[in-house]
């Protein structure tokens, strides 16, 4: 790594940590609210096809299993802090890796798809993040939250780690793409907070315009 740019690089963390920087990555951001900076689908693309291209030496399916229990058990240490903090999250104060905004956005999610925001949103930044934790607060069923958080945490993997190795199959010299490959990642997973973020900005003047 020659800068701390290359921290915001998929393919720099994967050739400098390998497979253990990975799978710790995939943890923090599935479960730790500050981990939500983290790189998350493109991460999981890059890995795919780095495992194609031999450069991380893993099978394929050992790769996606490993990312299903990191994910896997992340979850449950969102689910964990969630369900010990309860109300007092939405007390805390904005810091650099914490904003009162970004569990709002999390709780529309959730009560739009229900059990499904815990498999949908492992698909979207900030989302994937606390979601784990905003299901712990409203203390969602543990056996409803194991089915969910399975269910998540083999599918976003299996597809996204697929695609990727797959990409790297099938299109020479793949990795001369990567970076425009992570910008789209960036955009395409980007809108849907955005959307959020507006309608929620949206819903907020509407109340303070109400009780005007």
């Amino acid at each position: 790594m020659d800068s701390i740019w290359d921290l915001f690089k998929p393919e720099e963390l994967i050739r400098f940590g390998g497979l253990f920087l990975l799978i710790l990555i995939i943890f923090l951001e599935n479960g730790v609210f500050f981990g939500l900076f983290l790189p998350g689908d493109s991460l999981l693309f890059t890995s795919g096809l780095l495992c194609y291209m031999g450069v991380l030496e893993v099978e394929l399916l050992h790769l996606i299993f490993y990312i299903a229990a990191a994910a896997f058990v992340g979850y449950y240490v969102g689910y964990w802090f969630g369900f010990r903090t309860g109300e007092a999250l939405y007390k805390r104060k904005d810091s650099l890796f914490f904003k009162k905004k970004y569990i709002s956005m999390a709780e529309d999610f959730y009560k739009k798809y229900g059990g499904l925001a815990l498999v949908l949103g492992r698909f979207l930044p900030i989302v994937r993040t606390f979601a784990p934790i905003l299901a712990g607060v409203v203390k969602v069923k543990p056996l409803v939250f194991l089915f969910f958080n399975f269910m998540g945490a083999v599918l976003w993997p299996l597809i996204i780690v697929t695609g990727g190795y797959f990409v790297g199959e099938l299109v020479p010299n793949a990795l001369d793409y990567l970076n425009y490959v992570v910008i789209v990642f960036i955009v395409v997973t980007s809108i849907p907070i955005y959307n959020t973020l507006q309608k929620e900005r949206k819903r907020k003047k509407e109340e303070a315009a109400n009780k005007a």
